[in-house]
């Protein structure tokens, strides 16, 4: 990271440690056939000089890969387990939009327990798809006893996601209502995008957000009252119009703008 960027100003140890790379790497030679990689999730906090030429020069971005880079990660995972001719891993492939490749490792392995549980001899469809849930929203929580109004309140709660998604025009499809409660949720609806998408409409945001906001919505329009089940949504809805305004541009009152500082932590070791 940027040199005096820590607490301990120009005498941590991470500093001399990168003034010490720096002096090796600008002590080889041109012919000498030596190359150097690094890695690193925080482009943005280098410092400078190791990005100078001759030092870390070139850039390989290595982002979560694409529905061909998807099918293609499942087929090495699933090489030597048993898969079930119905198994399809392109349709698994576009259910699992921005899945890492540790992602995808852990739902064929998660398939292949739930299948070994249940004395399958293959990985079936269900297994793999039930797997998705789990990577996204935790096991289920069959110890989890809820009272018949919590569940009801639920249904209407991810109803209501449903609905509002189903309406607008510019939302993803629903693939999957569930109230199942996994992790710390009572149930959770799962959008399926037609494709993977790079850029993302001004329109599509605010479908987001309304898909978001319905199902307090729904409990307001049925129950007369908000529960705390919908703290997740406000808090992701709060984040993604908070990054409109402020990062994207997409106010109409404020205009095309950014807005304040971006707050870097500081690595404290």
């Amino acid at each position: 990271r940027h040199r005096g960027a820590g607490l301990g100003g120009g005498h941590d140890e991470r500093e001399q440690t990168l003034n010490q790379i720096l002096v090796e790497m600008d002590g080889f030679d041109t012919d000498t056939s030596v190359i150097v990689l690094a890695a690193t999730n925080r482009p943005d906090i280098l410092d400078p000089a190791l990005l100078r030429p001759g030092r870390f020069d070139r850039r390989v971005i290595l982002d979560r890969p694409d529905i061909n880079g998807r099918t293609a990660i499942l087929k090495v995972h699933s090489n030597g387990k048993p898969l079930d001719k119905s198994v399809n891993l392109e349709v698994l492939a576009k259910q699992t939009a921005g899945f890492s490749g540790a992602d995808l490792a852990n739902l064929i392995n998660e398939a292949a327990i739930l299948a070994a549980r249940r004395d399958k001899k293959a990985i079936e469809m269900q297994e793999l798809e039930e797997s998705i849930d789990r990577v996204i929203a935790g096991p289920e929580r069959k110890s989890r006893k809820i009272n018949p109004k919590e569940k009801e309140i639920t249904a209407y709660h991810e109803a209501g996601h449903a609905l509002v998604a189903k309406m607008l025009p510019n939302a993803d499809p629903v693939h999957k209502i569930s109230i199942v409660a996994r992790g710390m949720s009572l149930g959770h609806t799962r959008l399926l995008p037609t494709e993977d998408r790079y850029l993302t409409t001004r329109s599509q945001l605010k479908a987001r957000l309304a898909t978001l906001l319905g199902g307090l919505t729904a409990e307001e329009l049925i129950f007369k009252e908000r529960t705390s089940g919908a703290h997740e949504d406000i808090g992701l809805a709060t984040k993604i119009a908070h990054s409109m305004v402020t990062d994207l541009g997409m106010s109409d009152k404020l205009g095309p703008r950014t807005f304040g500082d971006k707050q870097e932590l500081v690595f404290l070791g």
